[in-house]
Order: structure tokens, then sequence, then C-alpha cells
């Protein structure tokens, strides 16, 4: 089989933060730096109380959060993120309930070197109900991609079903278009094809408060998000995963369904996310690839999908 391909991932850090025994702080629950070595070696002694740095914030917040450049922002370590090439920091909190399960921290960086190869971006859609019947976006990061796109894309508006975003809110499940330019779901096609983004997934977000909220990914072809994303669903009685979709930088297209392509609850970190809803970082075992990010999407305290990055 074919090594992954050593190019960079628009993804370049990806941290799981939760609660201590306490419920008073945050502790470092797993990660993956990649490159980054000198982050993770800080990252790794630190811990933060509720509102404090990034997941600190994300906490207090009960919401996600869009750090766009880390200067005059209660990030706590700067210098380090700087060192290793990141500039910008999404927070993805978890909430059974008001409860905080975890914390997830995405990184992503710019190199004036590989513009051509920083093409992409992370999105952040909102619709609070009680103001619109639309989602529109909150904030979102682009990368070196054109200003044109991100223009656009603060200047349009989703229902459920509509959309990548509106179809994530609808179902509440995670979505995933590997080719933006068929069919008229992505409804941002011409724009996106125009700066080299062509593909996009995105994830529903469980907070505590009314307002909804679901997180888009896009990649574009010289610089993928991550090198291969699995979304996975587990039975009715919560026993095992099934994979429903994927797509690797290495294979292409994953088949779905195969009864080889089951996962039992507590093995491995998708597993694990499954028994505790709760995000989980192991080795991969596929396409020469190393490492797993196993994230769960909740619902109502529930496990109803797994998103596993590899890298």
């Amino acid at each position: 089989m074919s090594a992954a391909p050593a190019s960079p991932t628009f993804i370049r850090v990806v941290e799981v933060w939760v609660p201590d025994a306490s419920g008073s702080l945050l502790e470092l629950g797993g990660a993956w730096y990649g490159s980054a070595t000198r982050f993770g070696a800080m990252s790794r002694q630190m811990c933060f109380g509720r509102g404090e740095g990034l997941p600190g914030q994300a906490w207090e917040a009960g919401r996600p959060i869009v750090l766009k450049e880390f200067e005059g922002s209660a990030f706590r370590r700067t210098a380090a993120a700087h060192a290793d090439g990141l500039t910008c920091g999404i927070a993805l909190p978890m909430f059974d309930g008001p409860a905080l399960k975890a914390v997830v921290l995405i990184f992503c960086g710019d190199s004036p070197n590989l513009e051509a190869q920083q093409a992409g971006a992370i999105e952040l859609w909102r619709n609070q109900p009680t103001v619109s019947k639309d989602m529109v976006l909150d904030d979102g990061y682009y990368g070196t991609t054109s200003n044109v796109f991100e223009f656009i894309s603060r200047r349009t508006a989703f229902r459920p079903g509509t959309g990548l975003p509106g179809l994530a809110w609808e179902s509440g499940l995670p979505v995933f278009m590997d080719d933006l330019g068929k069919g008229g779901r992505f409804l941002r096609a011409d724009s996106a094809l125009k700066v080299g983004i062509n593909r996009g997934f995105a994830i529903p977000c469980a907070t505590p408060g009314p307002d909804v909220y679901v997180m888009a990914f896009l990649s574009a072809l010289a610089t993928p998000l991550v090198r291969r994303f699995e979304t996975w669903l587990p039975d009715a009685a919560g026993t095992h995963l099934l994979r429903r979709e994927g797509f690797c930088e290495v294979e292409g297209a994953l088949d779905t369904g195969p009864a080889s392509d089951r996962v039992d609850a507590g093995q491995g970190p998708l597993g694990q996310a499954l028994a505790h809803g709760v995000p989980a970082v192991g080795d991969s075992p596929v396409a020469g690839l190393t490492s797993l990010v196993a994230l769960p999407v909740l619902q109502a305290g529930r496990v109803v999908a797994v998103v596993a990055w590899h890298f």
C-alpha cells in the first residue's frame, strides 16, 4: 500500500481537554501534535480553570469559539504556538446537558512559503431561534483562501436541510460532501471551486443553550484537512459502531457497511468515544497513517455518531 503523502494537512494539532476528578480544572486527556513538538511539550504540563485560556473560555461560554489570532487574547501559549507555525485555534466544547464532557481544540497555521497549499476553511455556523429561522456564519478561519469566499460566506444563510451546515442542522449527524462542485447541495460551489476548495464536512455541536451550532470544515485539493476521515454510526443498543462513509487521501472513497468495519463499544479510540461520549486519541491502524482522533457527536446526551480523523 502507498505511504501517506508528505504534504501538510490544514489541521495541524488536535487536543482533548477533559474535566479533572474535582470538576474544577481541565486537564489534557489526549492530543495529536504532528510536527508541533515544542507546542506539545509545553501543553502537556498545563491545566485550565473555567474561563482560563481557550479551553476554559469555551467551557464558560458554553459554545464553540474561533480564535483567529492569539495576540491580545487570553490564549496562554502564543510564543510556543508561533514557534511551531500555529496561528489559529478553534475550541469545540462538548456538553451532555449542562455537564461539560470535553473541549476539543483544533489548531491551524499559515505559511507564506506554502500559500498555494493552505487554502481551506473552518466555519462556525449559528442559528439563534429567538432571532431568525436561518443559520448564519458566526465566525470562521480561512487560511490563505481568497477574501472573496469569506465575503460570500458572511452573506449566506441556511435553513434546515439546505447546504452543508443546513443538512447537518436538520439531521443532527455529520455530513460529508466529497465533491462540492457536483449537484446543488453546496450553495457556494462556484466560489469554492474558484479558490480550490473541493471537499467539505460538517459536524453539529451539542451545547446547553437554545442556539444551534454547526462546525463546517472545507478542504482544498493540495491541503486536505486530515489524511482520512470516517463517520461511524452506533446500533440501536449502542453496543457497536458501523462505518457509514469515509474518504482517504490514499485510498479514495471508502466502501460503506461491510461486516468487517465494525467496532465494539470500548474498543480502541472509536469504541471509547462511543462508550464514554468523550473524544479519544490513539494509533491509526490504516493506510500507513499513525494517529487517530475520535470525536463523538452528542444529541440529548446520547452518542449518535463518531467521527474519525486520521493523520
